[in-house]
């Protein structure tokens, strides 16, 4: 394992500080229990200022709702232990399924919320009178703990949310222009080009550009980063648009190589290159190639055969990637510039950059905040039971630890690692508490005692793959020392609430492996499902939806789905970028059909039925199906309908959604027999995918 940076150690010594800070503070102020304070600190610290920042707010607002929450419930039902637990539950339940709909850092407020009433309202039971001010002692120490956390992060050595973004954006850009020339130099992999479904690589794209989501909400919480916000969403749309756009060229370009025989193939080929060389850094202009495009593209008259249909269809596509990448690098450059850059205008206008459309499973959100429910209310009943004096912590780490992992698939594992940790840090801790710290005389011979093993700790907070463990150690570490301004550790109670606490978590541990087995491929199989009924009823017309929506939700749900095939989902096969090229065209097609006349209406709506039909078979079996032969068949003869009576701008738009369906569903398919077209009408260059 590789040793910390320079960095990390500067962050660590910052939130160090900030805690010894924080415990002097609520020292001087004779808060009753002045660590929460110290323990806040290394929950909200961050290495990027933003973050720290909005993790602080949001931990806010949580502690204040749920300690409202707390001076509602526990004189209501004080006398009635039984309607207490099922109170708790519920709230607990509850403000976690709120949590696990934001799916952005925002979240935080309802999933502390939803462990914090437990942690507040429960230890006060036995003495209801004091719960008022119980919580405003812990509203008190927690926002004594969040202030110095960010006031420690803005203004010793910050880190801008900023940098972060564009390195993480940058890194996108070359995976992507990576998969750009593959496919501009005919060359992807082999599976790409015999219309397999793409790599996971490529689809993992999506979900890496999902997770530019928390850094551009950081941005607005960043003093030196806020302007950025507003260009930051405007590149990461575009990022996502490149999707769909680069997995059309893929099959364009493989289908051009089998379709085109003439000269105008190596034309095309050669534009291709170029373009790929441009997006790799070579001096070239938009203007150039844009020009380049425009002179390769077929005219009306070219548009009555199938070779001449492929030849408008990639031209499109590249024309798109083109005025796509242009304005990424635009926006790139604005943002390096910052706040002086001035604005700036898109050249792109018209596709409508991705929205803010989610896809939410609420029966899987409901099932997970209803077992953290369940699991409260039976950790109520072993307490009511047992009579345990510790049972209060019991209780609220068991609600603790299923609020965490709410949103795992499989949460046992994750808990399991809150259980080792947990009992190190106790460990830890009590031998600092009762062999160092009776030792102690003054707040100075303090902070140098603590400072080893929370510098330590700290340093590897900023590791993504030790965070969860770092976190673990440092804020159970610092609550377990349970340092005052007294000294009146009491070994026997210590061990009390030690166990209490490494109990509630086995309890969770124990309750997520009963209720929670299952893992990531139930979840996977109804993304895919759910992503197979989407296109069904816009092929049937029962979901009115744009392209926004659209593609805002099916980019979303790949992001979830990536990682899950990942982890558990091997038996599973599903592109969700050409899935995402089928619900371009159907929307396409649902958009045109009315302005064409009978037979070529008729056409398409038998085509779409087709479709509704096959995707209708596929979310009914659970898995990818091929497309039956009929519907290539209905395909052909809507393009030879619409051929025959093409007339403006929504029949060419009609045939080139036709002809980019036809990719999709059939890439491997003969190109099909098209009489001469009646009537021309403009080259489509802004229709299908």
């Amino acid at each position: 394992m590789r040793l910390p940076a320079w960095r990390d150690w500067l962050f660590a010594a910052k939130a160090f500080t900030a805690a010894m800070l924080a415990l002097y503070i609520a020292l001087a102020m004779d808060l009753p229990r002045p660590y929460w304070a110290m323990t806040t600190v290394y929950v909200v610290a961050h290495p990027l200022t933003g973050a720290t920042t909005s993790k602080a707010l949001y931990r806010a607002l949580g502690t204040l709702l749920g300690a409202a929450g707390a001076v509602v419930l526990v004189p209501a039902f004080v006398t009635a232990p039984e309607l207490m637990s099922i109170a708790v539950a519920a709230w607990t339940g509850g403000l976690l399924y709120l949590a696990l709909l934001d799916r952005t850092p925002r979240s935080y407020v309802f999933m502390l919320a939803a462990y914090t009433l437990p942690i507040i309202a429960l230890p006060t039971v036995t003495a209801p009178e004091t719960i008022f001010d119980v919580a405003l002692a812990r509203s008190e120490e927690i926002i004594v703990g969040i202030l110095c956390a960010s006031v420690v992060g803005a203004l010793v050595f910050p880190v801008s949310v900023g940098p972060a973004f564009a390195a993480r954006a940058g890194g996108w850009l070359r995976d992507a222009g990576a998969w750009a020339g593959d496919v501009l130099r005919h060359d992807p992999p082999a599976h790409d080009l015999t219309g397999d479904a793409v790599p996971s690589a490529r689809q993992k794209l999506a979900a890496d550009v999902a997770a530019l989501d928390a850094l551009i909400i950081q941005l607005s919480h960043d003093p030196d980063a806020r302007d950025l916000a507003r260009w930051a969403r405007e590149l990461r749309g575009r990022l996502l648009l490149l999707l769909p756009v680069l997995s059309s060229l893929s099959d364009r370009m493989h289908a051009v190589a089998l379709g085109i025989e003439d000269d105008s193939r190596r034309d095309l080929f050669t534009l291709a290159r170029e373009i790929a060389d441009w997006i790799a850094g070579a001096p070239d202009t938009p203007e150039r190639l844009g020009a380049r495009i425009a002179a390769l593209t077929p005219g009306p008259d070219a548009l009555d055969d199938w070779a001449g249909l492929l030849r408008a269809n990639l031209c499109a596509r590249l024309k798109e990637l083109v005025d796509l990448w242009q304005d990424c690098l635009t926006l790139r450059r604005q943002m390096a510039r910052g706040p002086a850059a001035g604005g700036w205008k898109p050249v792109l206008h018209h596709r409508p950059v991705i929205g803010t459309s989610r896809h939410h499973d609420h029966a899987m959100l409901a099932f997970s905040a209803a077992s953290a429910a369940l699991a409260t209310a039976a950790a109520c009943l072993i307490w009511i039971v047992s009579g345990w004096s510790g049972g209060a912590n019991f209780v609220a780490m068991a609600a603790v630890a299923c609020c965490f992992f709410g949103a795992q698939d499989k949460p046992a594992p994750f808990i399991w690692t809150m259980v080792v940790w947990c009992a190190v840090a106790q460990l830890v801790a009590g031998i600092l508490l009762f062999a160092v710290i009776p030792l102690v005389h003054d707040f100075e011979t303090l902070v140098l005692v603590l400072a080893p093993p929370f510098l330590l700790v700290g340093a590897l907070i900023p590791r993504p793959e030790l965070a969860l463990i770092t976190l673990l150690l440092a804020a159970n570490g610092a609550g377990d020392l349970s340092v005052q301004s007294r000294y009146n550790a009491d070994f026997a109670l210590y061990v009390n609430e030690g166990l209490a606490v490494v109990g509630g978590l086995l309890f969770a541990w124990t309750w997520a492996l009963v209720t929670k087995p299952f893992g990531a491929e139930i979840a996977a199989r109804r993304l895919m499902r759910a992503g197979w009924a989407d296109l069904a009823a816009s092929a049937a017309g029962t979901r009115l939806q744009d392209h926004r929506a659209l593609v805002s939700r099916t980019l979303d749900r790949l992001g979830q789905l990536v990682p899950r095939l990942a982890s558990g989902g091997a038996g599973l096969a599903t592109d969700g970028l050409r899935d995402l090229r089928i619900g371009y065209n159907v929307l396409d097609l649902q958009r045109d059909r009315r302005a064409l006349p009978g037979m070529a209406k008729d056409a398409v709506n038998a085509v779409l039925a087709g479709v509704a039909g096959h995707f209708r078979s596929q979310t009914k079996a659970g898995a990818a199906l091929p497309p039956p032969a009929a519907l290539l068949d209905q395909v052909d003869g809507a393009i030879v309908a619409v051929l025959a009576r093409r007339t403006g701008q929504a029949g060419d738009d009609a045939l080139q959604a036709l002809v980019g369906l036809r990719q999709a569903l059939f890439p491997k398919a003969a190109a099909p027999l098209l009489p001469p077209a009646a009537t021309a009408g403009t080259p489509p260059l802004l229709a299908a995918e």
